[in-house]
């Protein structure tokens, strides 16, 4: 979609990611139109992953990152099998926050010791469960680690244990604050030391750390900050707990731009400082592996939601675009997944791609509640009954972390292509 030039919007839309190109005037995604995908799936609304968005974000880490640096990918964020199946081609590892998830990922086929499981509530048959597999937890608890130790010893098999730290400092800028102050994450980090001393004493097979400190940003400063404060508190860490760290997980907080005015990560500062910080490590990380945990920044900008316009209105002078979707799949787009204030999502008329903005129009689902919003007082192209409205960066926090039970409507359609 072009951008507007005549016309402005107190509403501006969110940038829509670079890449994305028509066919025939129409949006395409891995190289075929919206109205193709919507065929092969059978019926709007649907959310589209597409292969090379996946691998080509891939790539791009590994070029920007240091080479020692492992990928890890956060299941939560889009755990659609076929994408699941395909990441486990790109990345090194998988953190998940469930049992579910983990049946998710064996049944994607993926190696449970490839696997950490996170998360402050873990009930005991989900302990069993990964401690049975082989799976990697991170513990966030003295009773969490308590309940492993004694279903490891039960099922006479040693708990791999790495244990989540709550750290006395947070991501700046950050859209979810995960770590700094009191919070129902982790471990208080100087309360660390003596819980892993604890578990390795008890048998446990001792698996390191894991410092996730926040998500969701955008600040290329305020991530090195919070990798060189992780990077810090590991070595002491290690220090106090007198052995060598075998595992840091990093965490991860890359964010990317959903709202007018956002800019993309400078990925290459953050590279270049983790290189420099890798150059100069102290000895008892010096054989440490590292990893970083992303999910949104994986997965988000490969996935578009298509739905399609089922009526159009005017109402005291303002036009509506009503959609066969709506917040029970896109709830982060309707701004009810921890906004403040609501802002426009990237959102375009798939139909009409390469159309230049001809009015300013309402996107709404087809709930009945005021909250089902896709875009406000949008400058979009003419649009009517039959075409189709993309959603972009939809690949996470999309079809897993909305409502679709919500007033009986049910799932969207996914494909990967």
């Amino acid at each position: 979609m072009k951008p507007a030039r005549e016309k402005r919007s107190d509403k501006p839309l969110g940038p829509i990611p670079a890449g994305f190109t028509a066919i025939d005037g129409e949006l395409a995604i891995g190289g075929r139109k919206a109205s193709d995908l919507v065929a092969q799936a059978g019926r709007t609304p649907l959310f589209v992953y597409s292969r090379a968005r996946l691998d080509a974000r891939v790539a791009e880490l590994r070029a920007a990152m240091p080479q020692r640096l492992a990928l890890h990918y956060a299941v939560k964020a889009n755990p659609y099998g076929p994408v699941l199946s395909h990441m486990a081609g790109l990345v090194d590892g998988f953190d998940i926050a469930s049992g579910g998830e983990l049946e998710m990922v064996r049944h994607a086929g993926i190696d449970p010791a490839l696997v950490s499981f996170a998360g402050p509530g873990k009930r005991d048959a989900e302990l069993e469960a990964a401690i049975a597999a082989g799976v990697t937890l991170n513990c966030e608890s003295e009773g969490e680690a308590a309940r492993a130790l004694a279903i490891g010893e039960r099922l006479g098999k040693a708990p791999r244990i790495a244990i989540r730290v709550n750290p006395s400092f947070e991501l700046r800028g950050s859209g979810m604050k995960m770590g700094g102050g009191a919070k129902p994450f982790g471990i208080d980090q100087d309360r660390v030391p003596a819980l892993a001393k604890h578990m390795i004493e008890a048998g446990a097979e001792w698996r390191g750390l894991h410092i996730f400190t926040g998500s969701q940003a955008l600040d290329a400063d305020a991530i090195i900050e919070t990798q060189g404060n992780v990077l810090d508190l590991a070595s002491q860490l290690a220090e106090e707990i007198g052995m060598a760290l075998p595992k840091l997980n990093m965490g991860g907080g890359f964010g990317i731009p959903y709202f007018h005015g956002d800019e993309p990560l400078d990925l290459a500062r953050v590279g270049e400082a983790l290189e420099a910080r890798f150059a100069n490590l102290p000895e008892n990380l010096s054989e440490t592996a590292l990893c970083i945990e992303l999910g949104r920044y994986l997965v988000g900008e490969a996935g578009v939601y298509l739905t399609r316009i089922v009526d159009r209105k005017v109402s005291h002078g303002e036009t509506y675009l009503i959609t066969d979707g709506g917040l029970h799949h896109q709830l982060a787009a309707s701004g009810n997944f921890g906004t403040v204030v609501r802002r426009n999502y990237p959102v375009a008329i798939a139909s009409h791609f390469a159309a230049d903005p001809a009015e300013e129009a309402n996107v709404v689902g087809c709930l009945c509640t005021p909250l089902d919003r896709l875009a406000d007082k949008a400058l979009l192209p003419k649009a009517e009954v039959g075409d189709l409205v993309a959603v972009f960066c939809a690949g996470a926090y999309g079809a897993s972390a909305s409502p679709s039970a919500f007033l009986g409507q049910g799932p969207a359609a996914e494909i990967l292509v």
